[in-house]
């Protein structure tokens, strides 16, 4: 990304491209322009760059609380309207520290102060009373981004908040302590993330597509995209058909669980320690492979997404709106966002990375755990594919009988052990360590479920106890 930077500089501002003066602390003007970049076709800041691309760069003691405040800015819906997910990244020029942001477009107006900015090739253009201007914005949204599309006779009861909304709270609370969604009430979360909206041009206000496919009932989400299932597939031993297979057809949330239990149904394990933290190889790239299927896929295509787990890799496939066809190259390319509003309530309860960073650690923990390189092939259908080999899968004739494919190929699989075992250690590469009470709320089961799952742990040497009875804690095993 060093000589991306470089070329950055070389190349001056200009529609896509901000310098920004930045010794101690962010300006007002890096916001507008977050705003600019969110409402026109993205583009990246530069922090301690002059208008000259002189690098002159930011004060390294100050580089964190920098950092930190930038993100609270546009996770704070008194500043930003929607909320954005977004972090600077750090790097060194000329021995000189500078920060930077790539900034994805978004696929609603995004306000900073309760005004509207628009990009131009001389810089950031206030453009709130221009209603002419704000319009545009809007047409050209609407055109690109099907998850904006408002349903008006969508209404509470077609929703599952009662059981879903503590589970994302839970969620969130456990990315981020302070994470403001904690303590907003259902509909300030719902406004927040931009999935309740008011559409003036078009006279319509109500629950959009993103809202019905993250919340909506099962019933409710097939009126409003009939097209809409992710096929996960187990073909090992029978080529010509499958060995197991899930059809999944519910909400977003409940989805994400069900697929990453069934990739590890079907897939063993590794864990690495990185830095003083050991990480579950299959749960991050699972997790790439899961979060990108699900958030990045254009919804009104009847092309049905697929997750295919193969003898000597994991493909999984979605249709697209390719920006720039052909193999992704992980050193030198610009991330899109397919549906911003999706990707950005992921990344708020933990399940995906800011934009860009889902590339980086697909090829990191592919290497780690297959010894491979994964492909990435953007095209009208966008394709993933993980090399495996032996070390990474189950046989299906070394599975219980329990876990065989059902004669009902549309069963859904429950979400079983495996995948309460992803969220529990999940949590303990987060936070350190957990308890029986935190785990049973995490896994949303009783706390006799959440013992017999850390007790499982322990028997296979992942984890240790330390303490006894109520002061029990789990961490990981050296």
């Amino acid at each position: 990304m060093l000589e991306k930077l470089k070329q950055l500089i070389r190349d001056g501002e200009g529609l896509n491209i901000e310098f920004k003066r930045c010794e101690n602390e962010l300006a007002n003007s890096v916001y507008e322009t977050v705003s600019s970049f969110s409402n026109r076709y993205g583009g990246y800041i530069l922090l301690g760059v002059e208008d000259d691309g002189e690098v002159s760069g930011v004060n390294p003691e100050a580089a964190t609380k920098i950092k930190k405040d930038f993100a609270n800015s546009l996770n704070n819906p008194q500043r930003f309207s929607p909320t954005l997910f977004l972090s600077l990244e750090e790097a060194e020029i000329n021995g000189k520290t500078i920060l930077w942001c790539y900034i994805p477009p978004n696929s609603q107006v995004v306000m900073f102060g309760g005004k509207i900015y628009d990009r131009a090739v001389d810089g950031d253009m206030d453009i709130t009373r221009n209603s002419e201007m704000v319009s545009q914005i809007h047409r050209r949204k609407s055109a690109d981004y099907s998850e904006r599309n408002i349903f008006p006779y969508a209404k509470e009861e077609h929703f599952d908040f009662a059981r879903l909304m503590p589970k994302v709270r839970r969620l969130a609370a456990n990315r981020d302590e302070y994470h403001p969604w904690i303590n907003m009430s259902d509909e300030e979360i719902l406004r927040s993330a931009g999935l309740y909206q008011e559409d003036s041009k078009l006279g319509k206000t109500g629950y959009n597509l993103a809202a019905i496919l993250l919340f909506g009932r099962e019933e409710t989400i097939r009126s409003c995209t009939p097209n809409y299932i992710t096929d996960a597939l187990c073909r090992r031993e029978i080529l010509d058909r499958y060995d197991d297979r899930l059809m999944v057809t519910t909400n977003l949330i409940d989805a994400y669980e069900q697929l990453m239990d069934f990739i590890a149904k079907h897939t063993l394990d590794k864990f690495h320690l990185i830095g003083d933290q050991s990480v579950s190889l299959r749960s991050a790239i699972s997790r790439e492979l899961v979060s990108n299927i699900l958030v990045h896929r254009e919804y009104t295509s009847a092309y049905p997404a697929k997750i295919i787990i193969e003898r000597d890799r994991i493909v999984a496939e979605n249709w697209n709106m390719p920006k720039a066809p052909g193999r992704i190259d992980p050193k030198n390319f610009a991330p899109f966002p397919k549906n911003p509003l999706l990707a950005h309530f992921f990344v708020n309860i933990g399940r995906a990375d800011v934009l860009g960073s889902g590339v980086r650690n697909l090829y990191k923990y592919t290497k780690l755990y297959s010894g491979g390189v994964p492909e990435l092939i953007d095209g009208d259908v966008f394709k993933t594919i993980v090399p495996l080999n032996k070390s990474n899968y189950i046989l299906s004739d070394k599975l219980p009988m329990s876990d065989k494919m059902s004669d009902n190929v549309s069963d859904k699989l429950p979400v079983g052990d495996n995948a309460h075992r992803q969220m529990i250690l999940t949590y303990i590469e987060t936070h350190g360590e957990i308890n029986a009470t935190i785990a049973a709320e995490l896994i949303d089961r009783s706390p006799g479920t959440a013992r017999r799952v850390l007790s499982r742990l322990v028997d296979e040497g992942v984890i240790l106890a330390v303490g006894a009875n109520r002061n029990r804690r789990y961490k990981f095993a050296e």
